[in-house]
């Protein structure tokens, strides 16, 4: 294998292996995952001098996760490359590649003594006051000087693309991309069963797989089982063969609320796991509309508004990343800031306690006569309107929902100033967790403590983060690790139940 070196110092005469390959490493990349360096087996690394200059501009952030990556980034290749004759002669490293940092020495010079690579890069991309120019073009520098392919590793769609068209490879950092086609799995399995083994399983409340029918699955799949005749039954999955009735109550809702029970066969999987303590983490996929965000605060207040609850309440956030662009920075407390970020989860406790009880039948609750005794299973609405705490009859009109928020039960999470905080007996809901990158996700997990549950939900079909994809976001990338463990759950919600419109969009549009 041959080492890369700096432009002030001769090359070392070592061996070429036919296998080998230099990577160049874009700036996003080392800002995606800093351990990256340490992830690329026996190949060689060529970082372009012009990544620490961006490195140097980004580490002042000091509450952002770039800001930290790039403090990280910048240790580790202390570490590295301790002196000059490192940084210029490159040093191995411990997984048996080799570690340069690149200086291009043909950017200042122009005219009849540059390559013939180097004037059509000119000619295509003339601007090198970019940065991101500059970085292809020691790319290609690379690619001219050293025996192994070069190939420029990047997470920016448009720089891969401009490398591309000066001749350049191009791809993406994998490392931590799930296997191509397992983002678009299946919502559930069914499972093919006699309509006497069904029978057995409703009265025995669970049912041991043959071989054959278990083979496969992970535990706490979710799984449908179906007899020729017809007869269906859900259940899940736990281990050695055995799947198992769902437990659910006849219906879930907040303190004072309404009554929201399961619509659909993914909708009961969804909530099943929910309301399972067992379960530490749950990962949901779903288009728009589906329910993950009514069903998962429906599902987090049902279990919090008790003295004997396990959880001392709700905690929800979000990424905050701007569908377009933005209306700049926004005045006020933390709570004040975050609320157009969280308003969907807004919306979804109006429609869970309304100021006025609702008019659609699918939500109306029984009428009970102020005669006849209620039931503690039937729903009581709240009152409309309720004074502020000390606020007496002049005080601020509080909506139903706002006086959890008040009270504490349901609290706002701001994910930036996460990091440290443990977060203990806490029901934790993050949306839109696919807009997150791998290492912000297991951030965020590594920050629930015992007696807490955390929940996932998002789409990955909908990613506004321009440095992640399907198959490399957050949320598929937690899913795709945690599946099969004990403490986790998945649920794919594929049927919308929003609207017959918002169906028909998210279908078709």
């Amino acid at each position: 294998m041959e080492t890369l070196s700096g432009v002030h110092a001769s090359k070392p005469q070592l061996k070429v292996s036919a296998k080998v390959k230099t990577y160049v490493l874009d700036t996003n990349v080392l800002l995606h995952d800093p351990q990256s360096i340490f992830k690329f087996a026996d190949n060689n690394l060529a970082i372009p001098v012009e990544v620490l200059e961006e490195l140097d501009n980004i580490k002042s952030e000091q509450s952002t996760e770039r800001g930290r990556n790039a403090r990280r980034v910048h240790r580790i290749l202390s570490e590295l490359l301790p002196d000059t004759r490192s940084m210029h002669e490159g040093v191995r490293l411990e997984t048996g590649g080799t570690l340069s940092i690149i200086i291009n020495p043909g950017l200042g010079t122009g005219g009849r003594a540059e390559s013939a690579a180097m004037q059509r890069f000119r000619a295509i991309l003339p601007d090198l006051a970019k940065k991101d120019n500059r970085i292809i073009a020691a790319a290609l520098y690379v690619k001219e000087n050293y025996p192994p392919p070069a190939i420029l590793v990047t997470k920016d769609v448009n720089v891969a693309l401009k490398a591309r068209a000066v001749g350049l490879e191009a791809q993406d950092y994998l490392n931590d991309k799930v296997p191509d086609g397992e983002e678009e799995e299946k919502a559930y399995q069914e499972l093919p069963l006699s309509v006497y083994d069904i029978q057995r399983f409703c009265s025995e409340g669970g049912f041991k797989l043959s071989a054959s029918l278990s083979r496969g699955l992970f535990l706490n799949e979710y799984v449908l089982l179906r007899s020729d005749e017809g007869k269906t039954m859900p259940a899940r999955y736990y281990g050695d063969g055995e799947v198992r009735r769902l437990r659910l109550p006849d219906f879930v809702k907040a303190p004072g609320g309404i009554p929201v029970r399961a619509r659909n066969l993914e909708q009961q999987f969804f909530m099943d796991a929910l309301l399972d303590d067992s379960l530490a983490l749950v990962t949901c996929f779903g288009k728009a509309g589906t329910g993950k965000t009514l069903l998962s605060i429906a599902c987090a207040l049902h279990q919090t508004h008790d003295d004997h609850s396990r959880y001392d309440g709700v905690s929800v956030s979000r990424p905050v990343i701007a569908l377009g662009k933005d209306i700049g920075f926004l005045p006020g407390t933390l709570e004040e800031k975050m609320k157009p970020w969280l308003q969907p989860y807004f919306d979804a406790l109006e429609v869970l306690m309304p100021s006025k009880p609702p008019k659609e039948p699918q939500f109306a609750a029984k009428k009970v006569s102020k005669k006849k005794h209620r039931s503690h299973n039937e729903p009581a609405y709240a009152p409309a309107t309720a004074p502020a705490p000390g606020g007496g009859a002049g005080g601020p009109i509080l909506k139903p929902y706002e006086r959890l928020i008040r009270s504490g039960l349901v609290d706002v999470e701001a994910l930036c100033f996460i990091r440290g905080r443990s977060i203990a007996r806490r029901f934790f809901i993050l949306d839109e967790a696919q807009q997150l990158t791998p290492h912000e996700v297991k951030t965020v997990i590594t920050r629930i403590a015992e007696g807490s549950k955390i929940v996932l939900i998002g789409d990955p079909a909908q990613i506004d983060n321009p440095y992640v994809d399907s198959r490399s976001n957050g949320l598929v990338y937690a899913h795709n690790r945690m599946k099969g463990h004990a403490l986790s759950a998945h649920v794919h919600l594929m049927k919308g139940e929003r609207s017959k419109l918002a169906e028909l969009a998210a279908d078709l549009l």
